[in-house]
């Protein structure tokens, strides 16, 4: 089945009550970060309030670029463009957007920081950060180095540097990805990266060579990708886990080399995708405990404070994955939550769905994905579902579509 546009923003939002103010002055939601759960809360809140809360949203770029997606503008499938979206429409809707960084929380007062030197009161914080990268994760990288080895796992920026750099390696040269450690964004997404880059010199670098070293055994999809690389990339792709080394790896991006286990290869082009952990703010803010900040499942409002809530890739919450979809799915129970505690209108239970769509190739699209439910303890996944190896490639090409039809509804559902 397709999912489209309409049909995504149909089963996905629940039709709320409406609010019921309480007291004559506004109360304030401060929501710091403009991706999909950032984004998404700002906006449902927003929307259902129909004005009874101030929701003013802060993040630093005019224009967002999706990480889901980001792959197949490496493959070719789509430009740059096609993954951007500005928050115009948002602000139409009744958000206040506030393009700046939020560089301090004191939870005290209920105030955040900006750089620009605002300061900003609240009621309730929402803190949709994404992610930064463990200092130190990988040997030989650090941030100064992603202009010569890209990570490419915030998009923008470094997804058209990646690209580019795709494009001018040698004949026959090296690519090679340093893949992360458990838990991280997209827990496919390193591997539909692999299978873009194939998909790109396939195209246009036949005798190119992938390498891949991984901390890790085994990965989302592994029988699918590696299905995949088999019949659409033979002898291209040479993946290195930890069985084999793979969790032994430095990197010198002077001298462009990865040494895995001992052994030092020259490459052309290197993507480092470290260890991860909560976004900046969410550290700030005093509410992460070791890389992430850990939440109740009912509203996702944080263990360290009731009224900071943290959505996504930065949050400790159980069973989920770290996806767009997730952090989209939960932004609109947190938004549900939020505005019941401050309008006195109806609180749903607390529901999640989610689901991760690779490409491997031209029209081959595979997925994982299953439902959540909120328990003390956690968010507790109920069942699943997952692409299965020898599918038709009728079904494949339906699940690209699926996907397709999914990115249109979420990027409105996000922004508007």
């Amino acid at each position: 089945m397709k999912l489209d546009r309409r049909l995504f923003l149909s089963t996905t939002a629940a039709t709320l009550a409406a609010p019921m103010v309480l007291g004559q002055g506004r109360p304030r939601v401060v929501v710091i970060g403009g991706g999909a759960g950032g984004a998404t809360a700002a906006r449902y809140i927003a929307k259902d309030s129909e004005g009874a809360i101030d929701v003013v949203l802060i993040e630093p770029t005019r224009k967002y670029y999706t990480c889901f997606f980001s792959n197949l503008y490496l493959g070719g499938l789509k430009e740059i463009e096609d993954i951007g979206h500005t928050y115009g429409t948002l602000a139409a809707a009744g958000v206040n957007v506030v393009h700046d960084w939020a560089v301090g929380v004191d939870r005290s007062a209920r105030q955040v920081s900006l750089a620009g030197g605002g300061v900003l009161t609240y009621d309730k914080l929402i803190l949709s950060p994404g992610i930064d990268f463990v200092e130190g994760a990988v040997d030989g990288w650090d941030i100064t180095a992603q202009n010569a080895m890209p990570h490419a796992y915030k998009a923008g920026s470094q997804s058209e540097l990646l690209k580019a750099q795709l494009m001018a390696m040698p004949e026959g040269g090296t690519f090679a990805m340093v893949a992360p450690p458990n838990p991280y964004r997209c827990p496919p997404g390193p591997y539909e990266r692999v299978s873009m880059v194939a998909q790109f010199l396939k195209a246009n670098n036949p005798t190119a060579k992938i390498i891949v070293a991984d901390p890790k055994s085994k990965f989302s999809k592994m029988a699918l990708f590696q299905e995949g690389w088999a019949d659409h990339y033979v002898g291209m792709v040479d993946w290195i886990g930890a069985d084999f080394g793979g969790a032994n790896v430095s990197v010198d991006p002077g001298a462009m080399t990865i040494t895995i286990d001992g052994e030092v290869t020259s490459v052309d082009v290197c993507n480092v995708i470290p260890a991860m952990k909560a976004g900046r703010i969410a550290e700030l803010a005093g509410v992460t405990s070791g890389n992430w900040a850990p939440v109740n499942a009912a509203d996702m409002s944080t263990k360290a404070d009731p009224d900071v809530y943290v959505l996504g890739d930065a949050a400790s919450q159980g069973d989920m994955p770290k996806s767009g979809f997730a952090a989209n799915s939960q932004a609109k129970v947190c938004a549900n939550a939020i505005r019941g505690a401050l309008t006195g209108s109806r609180i749903f239970p607390a529901k999640f769905s989610n689901t991760c769509w690779s490409l491997i190739g031209t029209d081959n699209g595979v997925k994982v994905g299953a439902t959540y439910e909120a328990t003390d303890e956690k968010i507790a996944k109920v069942d699943g579902f997952i692409s299965q190896t020898g599918e038709s490639s009728e079904l494949r090409k339906a699940t690209y579509q699926e996907s397709e039809g999914w990115y249109a509804g979420i990027t409105a559902d996000m922004f508007g």
